[in-house]
């Protein structure tokens, strides 16, 4: 329904223009790039716990409420786990593939992300709200996805892994609340 990203610098859309031309013979190129931190289901917006509504008059339903309800729920359910998160640094370092990812079509080209403090806000935010299987908790990799599918000429994916480029680096200020229905950012939470 709903998903927390970290706001992306100008350098790595830089970046991922000076690699678009590499990235010929992928199904999907990605002209809109975003860094999840978590994503959100309808559980996270409903009144009441995440395993029942409580007053919401969609007990047992698995209709979410309308999206100004849902994303008012979302930020007040955001307050208690983003208390005193401050600031962090991260910092795209390099590019790599899920030869099998989760779900969708392979290969999948990604910028890697690092930082130690989006690693400890996402495993917070899977206590809060739980992890998705397969792509949080223990399995979540940040990274910003340039191209999938299709089929690449041989070596493009190895040369891409293997390109040299200088880290991008920059200090996360605020978390984006995105909602893919409108493909928009529907909020921003300062940290």
């Amino acid at each position: 329904m709903f998903s927390l990203n970290v706001p992306l610098p100008p350098g790595v859309d830089r970046l991922a223009a000076d690699l678009h031309p590499k990235l010929s013979g992928f199904d999907r190129v990605r002209e809109r790039r975003t860094l999840v931190c978590k994503r959100f289901g309808v559980a996270d917006v409903r009144d009441g716990e995440r395993d029942g509504d409580e007053g919401g008059g969609r007990e047992g339903s698995r209709e979410p409420p309308p999206r100004e309800e849902a994303l008012d729920r979302l930020r007040e359910r955001l307050r208690r786990p983003l208390a005193g998160v401050g600031p962090f640094e991260v910092a795209v370092t390099g590019i790599d593939v899920f030869d099998a990812p989760r779900s969708g079509s392979r290969p999948v080209v990604y910028l890697t992300v690092e930082g130690d403090g989006l690693d400890r806000l996402h495993r917070r935010l899977c206590a809060a709200f739980g992890a998705v299987a397969g792509i949080e908790g223990d399995d979540y990799v940040p990274h910003v996805t340039l191209a999938r599918g299709g089929n690449p000429e041989p070596g493009v994916v190895a040369d891409l892994v293997d390109a040299a480029f200088d880290p991008v680096r920059w200090r996360v200020h605020a978390l984006d609340v995105w909602d893919p229905e409108f493909r928009e950012v529907a909020s921003s939470v300062e940290l």
